[in-house]
C-alpha cells in the first residue's frame, strides 16, 4: 500500500522560500554583528533549556524553525566573527568563505579518491599550489588540505616515524625508544601527535628571553637521547607561538636537525598566512630548509573553520605511512592520479578546496594582502597606545598582530596581586560585551594578549579596546583602594 506523506527531500518551492530566509537570517546577523556582546551572558546549562529533551516526533514548522535561531542559537553563541573577539587567533569567514559552505553541502561530494569526485582532487592541487606561491615556498613542498594545525601535525610526524622505520629497516627497532622535541611553547597539538603515534619520549626545551626555543638545551638535549640509545625522530619549529607569537630560529634549529638527521617541522598554522604580504615574508624565514610546514588559512585567511595546510618535501613518506587501499576503491587510472585518503587517516575528505578557490578569487592576493597589512597598522596602533601609557607594560616582542601586555599596579611589586588585578581586568573588559579577550602565563605572570585579525576590525574598534582597558583600570584601581 503506497504511503500518503512525502518520503523525500524538501520540495522545491520551500527550499527556495527557506533558503531565501535564512540567507536574509545570516545577511542580518553578519552586518548587524555589534549588537550582540561577543560573549553571552549565560551560566553553564542554559543553552540546554532551549530545547526538549525528545526528538520531534512530528515535523516541525520550518518558518518556526528559523524564527528560533535568534534567541536559541544567536543569543547563546560566542560570536567569533565579531569585531571585539580578540581572544584567540580568529578564525573570521568571509561571506565568499560562507557562499562555498553553502555550494560544498549541496554537493556533498567525498574527495576520498579522485574517481570519488575529480574536481575535489583536482581543484585542491589548483588552491595549494596558488597558495605555495602565495607564501614564497619552494617547488620542492607538496600540499595537501586537512581540517586542522593538530591534524597536519599528526601527519607530519607520522612521516618523520615512517622515515626513521625506513632509514633503519634492517634494524629492529623500538618505538618506545623515538624521540621528539619541542620547546615550552610549542602547541599542545604536537605532543598530542606524538603521544596518538606511539611516542612517549617528548623532550620540552626550555625557551630564551625572546620566548624563542633554546638552541644549546635543544642540542645538547639531541646528544644526550643518542648517547643514551634512544633515535631522535623529530623537533618541531614554531613560527608565531599561541602565547605570545614568538619566533624560533628556523635556520638554526634546521642546522642542528640536519647534523643528527632528524626530521624538522615547522608550525606557523597562525603567523605564516603573514607571508602572502610582501612586507612579511621574512617571517617564514628558513622554512625552505624544514621537511614539513603547517599553514591555516582558517586562522587568518576570512575561511571558515575548517581548512589547514600540510606542506611536505617527501610526500612519499607520507603515503608509505598511511596508504592502504580496499578492493572496493581501486580503479584502472589509480597509476594516473592522486588518491588523497593515501595521505591520511581519514578516507572521507570534504571538499574545502572550494573555499579557497571562492576566497582568493573574490579578494584575489593583492586584496588578502591589503588587509594583512591592515592588522599590522591596527596592531602597531595598539601596541603604541601601551608602551605610551604607563598603567601598562608590553611583556612580550610583536612580530605579527598579537599585543602581550600587563596593566601594573602603583606602588606594588607583589606577582600574585599584580596577575590577580590583570585576571580581574580582563573579566571586567569581556564583561562589557564589547570585547573577548584572553591571557597566558609566562614565567609566573599573567599576560593579556590582544590578536588583530577579524577581518571586521576596524580603527574604531581598536581604540575603543585600549579605552575600556583604561576604564575598567581606573574603576579596579578606584575599587582596590577603598
Amino acid at each position: 500500500m503506497k504511503n500518503n506523506f512525502n518520503l523525500g527531500d524538501m520540495p522545491k518551492d520551500e527550499f527556495l522560500e527557506f533558503s531565501s530566509k535564512l540567507t536574509k537570517i545570516i545577511t542580518d546577523y553578519l552586518y548587524n554583528i555589534e549588537k550582540y556582546p561577543v560573549l553571552p551572558k549565560i551560566a553553564p546549562g542554559d543553552c540546554y533549556k532551549h530545547f526538549s529533551a525528545e526528538p520531534p516526533q512530528t515535523a516541525v514548522d520550518f518558518s518556526e524553525l528559523l524564527s528560533s535561531i535568534e534567541p536559541k542559537i544567536f543569543n547563546n553563541a560566542t560570536h567569533w566573527n565579531h569585531p571585539g573577539f580578540m581572544a584567540y587567533f580568529n578564525s573570521t569567514s568571509s561571506g565568499p568563505g560562507i557562499l562555498a559552505e553553502f555550494l560544498t553541502a549541496a554537493l556533498n561530494t567525498n574527495g576520498m579518491v579522485w574517481k570519488s569526485s575529480p574536481i575535489n582532487t583536482e581543484l585542491e592541487t589548483v588552491v595549494v599550489n596558488w597558495m605555495k606561491q602565495m607564501l614564497g615556498l619552494p617547488n620542492a613542498f607538496w600540499g595537501i588540505i586537512y581540517d586542522t594545525a593538530s591534524v597536519s601535525t599528526f601527519h607530519a610526524l607520522a612521516a618523520a616515524r615512517e622515515k626513521v622505520f625506513q632509514d633503519n629497516k634492517n634494524y629492529d627497532l623500538n618505538i618506545n625508544s623515538f624521540t621528539v622535541y619541542i620547546s615550552e611553547h610549542t602547541h599542545s597539538s604536537a605532543e598530542k601527535g606524538a603521544l596518538a603515534l606511539g611516542i612517549r619520549k617528548i623532550r620540552k626545551i626550555k625557551s630564551n628571553n625572546n620566548y624563542e626555543i633554546d638552541l644549546t638545551e635543544l642540542e645538547e638535549t639531541i646528544k644526550k637521547d643518542l648517547q643514551n640509545n634512544l633515535i631522535p625522530m623529530a623537533a618541531v619549529a614554531t613560527i608565531g607561538t599561541t602565547a605570545v607569537t614568538s619566533i624560533d630560529d628556523v635556520i638554526s634549529v634546521s642546522s642542528i636537525c640536519k647534523k643528527y638527521n632528524i626530521w624538522l617541522h615547522v608550525d606557523s598554522a597562525h603567523a605564516g598566512i603573514a607571508a602572502i604580504a610582501d612586507e612579511y615574508k621574512h617571517l617564514l624565514n628558513g622554512v625552505e630548509l624544514a621537511d614539513s610546514i603547517v599553514v591555516n588559512p582558517h586562522k587568518w585567511m576570512f575561511t571558515p573553520t575548517d581548512l589547514s595546510l600540510l606542506f611536505i618535501k617527501e610526500k612519499h613518506y607520507l603515503k608509505d605511512a598511511f596508504s592502504i587501499i580496499p578492493e572496493y576503491l581501486r580503479s584502472n587510472i589509480d597509476d594516473q592520479v592522486e588518491n588523497s585518503m593515501d595521505y591520511g587517516i581519514q578516507l572521507g575528505r570534504r571538499f574545502r578546496a572550494l573555499k579557497l578557490w571562492f576566497i582568493i578569487s573574490y579578494f584575489g592576493v593583492e586584496g588578502i594582502q591589503n588587509r594583512i597589512k591592515e592588522h599590522f597598522r591596527l596592531a602597531d596602533i595598539f601596541k603604541t597606545l601601551i608602551e605610551n601609557n604607563p598603567i601598562f607594560e608590553r611583556m612580550a616582542p610583536m612580530p605579527v598582530t598579537t599585543i602581550c601586555f600587563r596593566a601594573l599596579i602603583p606602588n606594588c611589586n607583589e606577582v600574585e596581586t599584580i596577575n590577580n588585578f590583570n585576571l580581574d581586568l580582563i573579566d571586567k573588559v569581556n564583561d562589557t560585551g564589547k570585547f573577548f579577550l584572553s591571557h597566558t602565563k609566562i614565567n609566573g605572570n599573567v599576560i593579556i594578549r590582544v590578536v588583530i585579525s577579524s577581518l571586521r576590525v576596524e580603527e574604531k574598534h581598536v581604540m575603543d579596546c585600549y579605552n575600556t582597558f583604561v576604564e575598567q583600570y581606573k574603576k579596579l584601581l578606584s575599587n582596590k583602594n577603598r
